[in-house]
């Protein structure tokens, strides 16, 4: 549905995007992280058509965005800011959008009425969209993505300013509008990406460091499985008797109320919890808590992103 072909975009003498290249299937939904200035938001206007990329293209359902309307057409945009028009009412102003998208009178209602619904704008529908709330106008900016039923969905940080409820019902409609739609989700939140993604690509520096599953990236970090437990012993007695296990990698405790809190990490991400049981009760240890970590899309993210900027210092010096 989607397929980028080495997309690059320079500002005078800086360069934005380096070189990107990725395919979507169709109904895949792909979320896309990256530190502030990594050149999401670019990407994202020049698959839209909304700026020209340097060099490279971008093309949709077989079609060039920057040489093709229908290619536009078939793509509902969510900009981070959506501008808006504060003295039309919601209503209004999404059947001024159904008219730009050349949408005769009839499914303009229809849908007009479906998107208000989807996106919880039925009450406000009729308010002057300068009245509501950000997260409001956040829920307009949506709607009007959606109400063409494009193809394609780009959503720039779509739960920006909305309320944790709203947060929830945004993503509950993102998950729904799998494989109706190819989406595309830029988004600072990476709970928001674990939760609705299908892939995720990580750009950093204009380029793409990382792709794959949120399982896949998480099971990449190192060092990121580890094992957390509590028991009523002293601390340096913990780290020598665990610390004799040979698949712990290292043992890190701390004293609280009398109880020692232990973080193992093991070698090569092996589960050491059965030992760890039984070396505990053989000691006589009374246990409150274990429980086994594993990495987090969190983690992921800042190690690769870490290294990007390592390595770009590096390439710099």
């Amino acid at each position: 549905m989607i397929e980028v072909q080495n997309l690059v975009k320079w500002y005078g003498p800086t360069l934005a995007v380096d070189d990107l290249t990725f395919s979507i299937p169709e109904g895949q939904i792909v979320g896309v992280l990256g530190p502030n200035g990594a050149g999401k938001s670019t990407t994202l206007r020049m698959l839209t058509g909304f700026i020209p990329p340097s060099s490279g293209r971008a093309v949709v359902a077989g079609l060039d965005v920057t040489q093709s309307a229908q290619a536009r057409a078939d793509i509902g945009y969510q900009p981070e800011n959506t501008p808006l028009y504060s003295e039309m009412r919601v209503e209004e102003y999404l059947q001024y959008r159904g008219k730009l998208m050349q949408m005769d009178r009839g499914s303009r209602t229809k849908r007009i009425d479906l998107v208000c619904d989807r996106c919880g704008l039925t009450q406000s529908r009729r308010r002057l969209i300068g009245q509501l709330s950000k997260g409001n106008r956040q829920r307009v900016g949506l709607a009007q993505a959606l109400l063409h039923d494009p193809k394609v969905l780009i959503l720039d940080e779509p739960t920006s300013g909305l309320d944790p409820n709203q947060v929830t019902h945004v993503r509950e409609l993102i998950r729904e509008l799998r494989g109706k739609h190819t989406i595309i989700l830029s988004t600072h939140i990476l709970p928001e990406v674990e939760k609705t993604a299908d892939r995720v690509l990580i750009i950093a520096g204009g380029r793409i460091v990382a792709e794959g599953t949120p399982d896949e990236l998480r099971h990449s970090v190192s060092s990121a499985v580890r094992v957390l437990f509590e028991v009523k012993a002293a601390a340096d007695a913990v780290q020598r008797v665990v610390g004799q296990i040979p698949d712990i990698a290292s043992v890190e405790t701390s004293m609280h109320d009398g109880w020692c809190r232990a973080v193992v990490a093991p070698r090569d991400s092996q589960d050491v919890r059965e030992q760890l049981g039984q070396l505990l009760l053989t000691n006589g240890w009374p246990v409150r808590e274990m429980r086994h970590e594993g990495g987090s899309l969190e983690e992921f993210f800042i190690q690769i992103t870490a290294d990007q900027e390592q390595a770009r210092g590096e390439t710099a010096a």
